[in-house]
């Protein structure tokens, strides 16, 4: 059975390229759309996920990382002092101006850390040091947004605000969800950039002690510290990515896109299966006038799917990673995980079976006499 499923394929090709080709372009846009889709969800949330700090402390009614507002930093010592907690770091963030060589003004997300505290400072730096940010006026940009700001290498000296600032670093892969790229410098340099008061920050980030419950750290520091509310790095994490992607409505573009993606991969399929067993009526036709049963068709043509859909799906995968890796060196990343891949193997395989079972209906009700037919 298998090796007529397999034959049956194969003996017109040009047809099995049209069936391929369906599948291969179902299984590239439904991916792609969808790797665009986690790749924006990730953007949303790198800053916090990558932040190396266990807890949050925000003040009240922060509904997104961009958009903190401060408070007074009375509280970043009030929480060193509450048990369980190993070190405390802050972090102040907001939109700036940055003004390129040629004069024109690009919109920035000034990150404003604390260099030597390991959290929430640039991960993945690739030229320059994170203490080289203790040198006047020194930022850390992203290699990705060099054209954007118009940054040709390290020392370049630009305008933040009308102030100084000069490039001393650079990272890779530090992607942003908005048009605004994250620049790194020190909190205090921060402050004056957009005129945050010295005793105010946005955010405090927290390093719970080993062995240290995270959630009873976490109630400690919301019954000592007034007006201001505490997420794990996982909570915050999740809330900014669904901020983005559904509160303001433009993460919902994309998903709905990667659903008409899927929509349109099972029509196609469907087409082109249907389309490839039609093909072949006469030599269904020809099996059932010399005994086969229903099961035996049902089989073949099942087969054929399988066959049809692994092909497909391995060919259209090997396309969409080979376009997912090169977009890792752009602003917008696809991500496609393993499990994502798998998701996607199953539902080409179930496409594939899925379109066959209705031509099935078609050649069990087939009469044998047709073959003999002029």
């Amino acid at each position: 059975m298998a090796s007529l499923a397999w034959r049956n394929l194969f003996h017109d090709r040009v047809r099995l390229v049209v069936t391929l080709v369906g599948i291969v372009f179902s299984v590239v846009l439904t991916s792609i759309q969808f790797g665009l889709f986690l790749g924006f969800v990730q953007a949303t949330a790198d800053l916090i996920a990558r932040s190396g700090a266990d807890l949050w402390v925000h003040s009240q009614g922060v509904v997104n990382l961009e958009n903190g507002i401060p408070f007074n930093e009375r509280k970043y010592h009030q929480a060193l002092g509450v048990p369980g907690v190993a070190d405390a770091r802050r972090l102040t963030i907001n939109f700036s101006t940055w003004k390129k060589p040629n004069g024109s003004d690009e919109s920035i997300l000034l990150m404003g850390v604390e260099p030597d505290g390991g959290m929430g400072i640039p991960w993945n730096l690739v030229a320059g040091r994170v203490e080289d940010l203790h040198q006047p006026d020194a930022v850390i940009i992203d290699e990705l947004y060099r054209e954007k700001l118009g940054v040709t290498g390290l020392g370049q000296v630009v305008e933040i605000q009308g102030r100084r600032a000069r490039v001393v670093g650079m990272t890779r892969g530090i992607r942003i969800f908005t048009t605004s790229p994250a620049v790194f410098t020190t909190i205090d340099r921060a402050r004056r950039y957009f005129g945050l008061p010295g005793d105010q920050t946005i955010y405090v980030l927290v390093k719970v002690a080993a062995g240290a419950d995270p959630a009873v750290v976490r109630q400690s520091l919301r019954e000592r510290l007034a007006y201001v509310d505490v997420l794990t790095t996982a909570e915050f994490a999740r809330k900014q990515a669904f901020y983005w992607m559904f509160e303001t409505g433009a993460g919902v573009s994309v998903l709905i896109a990667a659903l008409l993606g899927l929509v349109v991969g099972v029509v196609v399929v469907a087409q082109t299966i249907y389309a490839s067993t039609m093909d072949h009526l006469r030599e269904y036709g020809t099996l059932k006038a010399m005994g086969a049963s229903n099961g035996y068709l049902y089989g073949v043509i099942i087969r054929q799917a399988l066959i049809s859909g692994m092909i497909g799906y391995t060919v259209g995968i090997l396309i969409s990673l080979v376009v997912a890796q090169t977009s890792l060196q752009t602003t917008t990343a696809i991500i496609l995980p393993w499990w994502m891949l798998v998701i996607l193997f199953v539902v080409t395989l179930l496409m594939c079976v899925s379109a066959s079972m209705v031509s099935i209906n078609k050649v069990t009700r087939l009469d044998p006499a047709m073959i003999f037919k002029g």
